[in-house]
């Protein structure tokens, strides 16, 4: 117990004398750490932050017809839809589509459930408001302008439904639609006044907004098809490709900087490590003089190494975490996931790197002769 307390003392005097150097190597480690830590925070929590960020932009997996089905059963959608984990879905939206006639100008009718709409495509911009009731329909603006309705106007759609029978049925426009797309052209209607009107039930595709990666949703895909009949799963590439690509890049990036960080961290530790053994040179060949091993000295110097990256590695945690949030609400305005794990994690990492960067200039104390240090040359 003296020995280790000797040895804990003695390497704790060295540091304190030399505190100047000292301070500017723990800096330097505790930034590399708050960095490491904070940029490794964000990267655990980029897939969830940045699947939220990409689901305002609409549908990444859609369900259709297979094998010639012309639709899909409620049934059939159900057991399709029960392959999906609830916890990774942000919406869910079957759709129907048939050609109607509003004042003898054809236009295409759309019947879905407009909770799931509203939460598979929330970049929609509806001046008005969405159906709430029964008999209200959201009309695109393409369809409102040649129509001339605006939110709160009636208009009657006609059409032949199940059996080659015509129907009639009026509406009120609770809202109109703009998308910049194809669906500025439709009128969106609930599913129960939709079926009602036309006498008949099943869905045409359901669209699905998940927060998952390419990878998970391909699996998905997968899994759908082998155990559902009548349905083909498919990803919505260009949302999924897109997203792919941009978290490839983050992370690209934070590997990046990570290394450079790191690097310079070891550039840091070893130059402070080597001028400290320079001014130490006199003392070092008179203890080995007096009976020193190479061993003890190396051991000495390296604990300061451990002490320096340990105290630089807690510093650097806390430090870490703000630097996180700061990220996290500036980017993807949210706070980042606390990882409790990833703060001893960090505190060992600063430990190894600063070890390693102290091995090359401690290992030229085996190197210095007695004789010829204590002569001055």
């Amino acid at each position: 117990m003296n020995r280790q307390r000797f040895y804990i003392k003695m390497t704790v005097s060295s540091l304190i004398r030399r505190r100047s150097r000292m301070i500017t190597a723990l800096l330097a480690v505790a930034v590399g750490a708050a960095i490491l830590s904070g940029l490794t925070a964000i990267s655990c929590d980029i897939p969830r932050q940045m699947g939220r960020e990409f689901r305002s932009y609409g549908t990444n997996f859609v369900i259709i017809p297979s094998g010639g089905s012309a639709l899909m059963s409620g049934e059939t959608v159900e057991k399709a839809a029960s392959f999906l984990p609830e916890d990774l879905i942000s919406g869910i939206a079957p759709y129907r589509y048939q050609m109607i006639k509003i004042n003898e100008q054809p236009f295409m009718a759309a019947g879905t459930d407009m909770d799931g709409a509203r939460k598979t495509s929330p970049y929609w911009l509806v001046t008005g408001r969405w159906p709430e009731s029964s008999g209200e329909a959201l009309m695109g603006q393409e369809a409102a302008n040649l129509l001339r309705l605006a939110p709160g106007s009636f208009f009657t759609v006609t059409g032949t439904g199940k059996g080659g029978e015509t129907f009639s049925r009026d509406f009120t426009a609770s809202g109109v639609l703009q998308t910049g797309g194809t669906e500025e052209a439709f009128i969106f209607m609930s599913l129960d006044d939709f079926e009602s009107m036309t006498g008949e039930s099943g869905f045409d595709v359901v669209e699905c907004s998940i927060q998952a990666q390419s990878e998970t949703l391909e699996e998905l895909a997968e899994e759908i098809a082998a155990g559902t009949e009548g349905v083909s799963p498919r990803l919505v590439k260009r949302v999924t490709d897109s997203e792919g690509a941009v978290l490839t890049k983050l992370q690209a990036l934070i590997v990046l900087v990570t290394i450079v960080v790191l690097t310079l961290i070891m550039i840091c530790v070893a130059t402070t490590m080597m001028a400290v053994i320079a001014e130490r040179r006199r003392e070092i060949g008179l203890r080995k003089a007096l009976g020193a091993s190479n061993s003890s000295l190396v051991n000495e110097f390296m604990g300061e190494g451990i002490f320096l990256g340990g105290a630089g590695g807690v510093l650097g945690s806390v430090l870490g975490f703000a630097f996180a949030e700061a990220v996290a609400l500036n980017v993807f305005n949210r706070y980042v996931m606390f990882v409790p794990l990833l703060y001893p994690l960090t505190v060992a990492a600063s430990i190894i790197v600063t070890c390693a960067a102290c091995a090359l200039p401690v290992r030229s104390t085996v190197d210095v002769d007695p004789a010829v240090v204590l002569r001055g040359e």
